[in-house]
């Protein structure tokens, strides 16, 4: 439904237009509305305003009595059944052979009554937005966890941390060490920044991980706030905020030749490290890089790579056309990289469509 409102305003925006030379029909596909709907807006014989929520309905044969609607209030703040919520007072009335109503018409019949609060004993659930960041560049945003590797030994372990960018998915940062801490944690961060010359920038470095305690230490947030860095942080119990740092681990413990038996000491620990880092940024053509290196990616020659590529792909096809039922390979990538992305609605009005 348009309100009276917004009718005026269309009319006085397709008038506009048609004064500029605009063709009136065009002007109200642009709006979205039909050239029908604006010859009825204008006519002096309908309504000029919806009659739609102006018309009185008669009432659902099916609609709750005043009395029924009593009934389930009274039994929401009954002693038994104040504590348990609809989706539990409805079963516990059919064991007791009654039933009055469905689990979503008593929550309706509560809203209505500002009545659906939380009930119990326990806090109410928190719903905390997601952390999101993107980047178009390399080091703007990094993402960093640490990871158990065994020791050979039953119940001893080392501890790799370890720092990727977002942009290029490049290890930016690594250490290995015998315990959590964020000390430790505050080292790690320390050299990456140093390593990649990060360390003066009009342009804040986010710095993203989950919730564990190295993450929350106080040496490492007073490293980060003496840095700059702004510290970002998944929701407690997801661990897919912070995906890309879960999955450089899966794929850095099947690497062929890790160690399932555990590492003899740390020091090779470390050596097994340095050198799948190398690996990994030099030589690993990462899928989610339409197959660059991620330091290709990091010194900003992924661009030109990929459009060689393409190339390289026209040529073979104009060489053997017969051999090409579709269009070459898409090697283009995105400029812009998302970590956890939001989901919006794209809904837009008549006027946001006006003024757009």
């Amino acid at each position: 439904m348009i309100s009276l409102e917004d009718r005026m305003l269309a009319i006085t925006l397709i008038d506009e237009a048609v004064t500029s030379g605009a063709r009136e029909f065009k002007a109200c596909e642009v709006l979205g509305i039909s050239h029908r709907t604006l010859f009825r807006w204008r006519s002096d014989k309908s309504p000029r305003e919806d009659q739609r929520p102006l018309i009185k309905r008669k009432n659902p044969s099916n609609k709750l009595t005043p009395k029924e609607r009593q009934e389930i209030i009274d039994i929401a703040n009954s002693s038994e059944f104040k504590n348990m919520p609809p989706s539990q007072i409805v079963p516990a009335l059919a064991d007791e052979g009654t039933y009055i109503a469905s689990e979503s018409t008593m929550y309706r019949v509560l809203k209505e009554h500002d009545m659906d609060k939380h009930r119990g004993n326990t806090k109410k659930p928190v719903r905390r937005p997601v952390s999101t960041h993107s980047a178009d560049g390399p080091n703007q945003v990094w993402m960093w966890d640490i990871t158990y590797l065994s020791a050979g030994i039953k119940g001893l372990y080392f501890y790799l941390y370890l720092i990727i960018d977002l942009f290029s998915r490049k290890i930016v940062g690594w250490e290995v060490w015998e315990k959590e801490s964020a000390e430790y944690a505050s080292v790690v961060v320390r050299k990456a920044m140093m390593s990649e010359k990060r360390t003066h920038s009009s342009i804040p470095l986010v710095l993203h991980s989950d919730n564990g305690s190295p993450m929350k230490g106080a040496s490492l947030l007073e490293t980060l706030y003496q840095l700059g860095v702004v510290h970002s942080h998944s929701r407690p119990r997801v661990s897919n905020d912070n995906a890309y740092a879960e999955s450089i681990f899966k794929t850095f413990k099947y690497r062929p030749g890790y160690p399932y038996k555990g590492f003899k000491s740390i020091e090779a620990a470390r050596i097994w490290v340095n050198e799948f880092a190398k690996w990994y940024n030099t030589n690993h053509h990462h899928s989610g890089l339409n197959f660059l290196t991620p330091n290709q990616r990091h010194d900003g020659r992924g661009q030109e790579i990929l459009k060689n590529r393409t190339a390289v792909y026209e040529a073979a096809r104009a060489k053997n056309p017969e051999r090409w039922a579709k269009e070459i390979r898409d090697w283009s990538l995105d400029d812009r990289v998302w970590l956890n992305p939001e989901k919006h609605d794209k809904t837009n009005c008549i006027i946001e469509k006006s003024i757009s």
